[in-house]
């Protein structure tokens, strides 16, 4: 990986693994799809004009049929059930489940576009010890009471939407300017649930939102959301679909870092098993 590439790389796994924290802040005083609403119409009031300026939205509103795809599998259906389930789940568990998207990814790549060099021995087998990981603190602590295995499906769900998304859009929009990808698909999603949202806010506002919950807006809007996606677009034309996948691992560490710290978030024993063999596996997974 280029010099260029590890810089990216460690800012997209930096910022993907915020999300999970101010979910949380957020959930205090919004609903999901407020929350959902509220990050995509900030994402898209600051990238559409910057779009605009750049000239992206005219190639991207002619890649529509794939914007639109792009958009309903890495934010309508993600964001809503990652949400969700943060109401039910650790935020840490959220962003290690998250990390399953490299196993999709290295599966559809050979799979559906017979990409042999995502089979390399090395990189598989860190991928096979990284799943095994998460099989293994899923299975253990489900056993032991610790977590609804219907939020945790939901959240392995919008993983399998996180792996197709960006192998598309690096199929098919790779050379529509990122900005107008993102801000159409942003505008796009903040209508698709503006009608509850807004329903939902009078009451919201009346109640008083806490201050960590307007934070958690702010920050997922602009900082998780509208800059998070321009920097994995451009880590996705650096080093391609299979290796940028593998920011789920740094966004998994960020994201059970904060929770454990600020959260107060349990240390479960399937967390410490299966915190190693993931580590391991993200190793080996970036092996050439």
């Amino acid at each position: 990986m280029s010099k260029k590439g590890l810089i990216l790389f460690l800012m997209a796994g930096l910022f993907w693994g915020l999300p999970y924290f101010f979910i949380v802040w957020a959930l205090e005083s919004f609903s999901t799809q407020t929350i959902v609403f509220a990050r995509t119409l900030l994402g898209a009031v600051v990238l559409i004009p910057y779009a605009i300026k750049v000239g992206g939205i005219r190639p991207a509103l002619r890649a529509w049929p794939y914007v639109v795809l792009f958009a309903v599998l890495e934010m309508v259906v993600p964001w809503f059930l990652i949400t969700e389930a943060g109401k039910h789940i650790p935020s840490g568990l959220s962003g290690l489940l998250v990390s399953t998207v490299p196993f999709f990814a290295v599966a559809i790549m050979a799979l559906v576009f017979k990409d042999r060099t995502a089979l390399k021995p090395v990189p598989l087998l860190g991928m096979v010890i990284g799943f095994t990981g998460v099989v293994a603190l899923v299975g253990i602590d489900s056993l032991l009471g610790h977590i609804d295995p219907l939020c945790v499906s939901a959240v392995v769900l919008a993983a399998l939407g996180y792996a197709i998304a960006p192998i598309m859009a690096n199929v098919k929009m790779r050379e529509v300017p990122t900005s107008g990808v993102i801000g159409l698909s942003m505008a796009l999603v903040a209508v698709l649930y503006s009608p509850s949202a807004l329903s939902d806010l009078p009451r919201e506002l009346s109640a008083g939102p806490t201050a960590h919950a307007w934070i958690a807006l702010v920050v997922l809007g602009l900082v998780c959301s509208a800059l998070a996606f321009v920097i994995f677009f451009e880590l996705l034309k650096e080093v391609g679909p299979v290796k940028a996948s593998l920011i789920t691992y740094v966004n998994t560490a960020v994201a059970l870092l904060l929770g454990t710290l600020f959260l107060s978030e349990p240390v479960t024993p399937g967390l410490l098993l299966g915190i190693p063999l993931i580590s391991v596996g993200l190793y080996l997974s970036a092996k050439k």
